[in-house]
């Protein structure tokens, strides 16, 4: 197992487990690497599990018009679609905002141990529990964070919504328009880009924002939780 792949296992819930539950359940699993606009799951499509090992994954659900709303996003040491393995396929997707590796899991392999086995399926109860607190907190921040935080989001919703694969990160949007988005004034928000551009987390110019840490942004639309 390469170091870094173990080193997010053992932070993960499974790192948790005993060396008994766990082994059987990655023998043989392959590591995926994905460039960045990879779409890696659609909904309805059969459950997958993975472990984040780097990168950072976005998901979200559509609207008949095509709107997207972000639910949470994926970050390493995170167990992906446990939700699926215990309540079946969601109508959501996902897709990278980042280079991205992960571990795969076997999703059969993963259900039927945790039918044979308490320790597992109740750790699988926990990890769904933080990631329903994960997607009530992007819900929190949507609704009300402070205007940085709704910024941070947005350009990560919007420039994932225009992203083509393997190409930069960019939103295509004036600091009005932003502003209009995020409910606040053009100055209020040219200030929040100047601190996001001094941070190195974007690059400005006319109409387009370009994306240049999204796993940093990602966090600087969290900083009031870890308050």
């Amino acid at each position: 197992m390469d170091p870094d792949v173990a080193e997010a296992l053992a932070k993960s819930f499974l790192g948790r487990l005993p060396a008994e539950v766990v082994d059987p359940l990655l023998a043989d699993q392959v590591r995926l690497d994905y460039p960045t606009g990879t779409t890696i799951y659609r909904g309805g499509e059969p459950t997958r599990a993975l472990l984040m090992v780097s990168g950072l994954i976005r998901a979200y659900v559509t609207s008949r018009e095509g709107r997207q709303v972000t639910i949470r996003y994926g970050r390493p040491t995170e167990v992906l679609g446990t939700a699926l393995i215990i309540g079946g396929p969601l109508n959501a997707h996902a897709e990278t905002l980042a280079p991205t590796s992960v571990l795969q899991i076997d999703a059969r392999r993963l259900e039927d141990a945790a039918r044979r086995d308490v320790r597992l399926a109740y750790a699988m109860a926990e990890e769904v529990s933080h990631r329903l607190d994960e997607a009530i907190e992007q819900i929190k921040i949507n609704a009300f964070g402070s205007v940085k935080q709704r910024v941070a989001s947005h350009l990560l919703d919007l420039a994932s919504t225009q992203q083509r694969p393997e190409a930069p990160l960019v939103a295509e949007v004036s600091q009005q328009e932003l502003a209009d988005a995020v409910g606040s004034v053009r100055e209020v928000v040219a200030r929040a880009l100047r601190d996001l551009r001094a941070a190195g987390m974007v690059a400005t110019s006319t109409d387009r924002i370009e994306i240049l840490d999204p796993v940093q942004l990602h966090e600087e639309s969290l900083v009031s939780r870890r308050q």
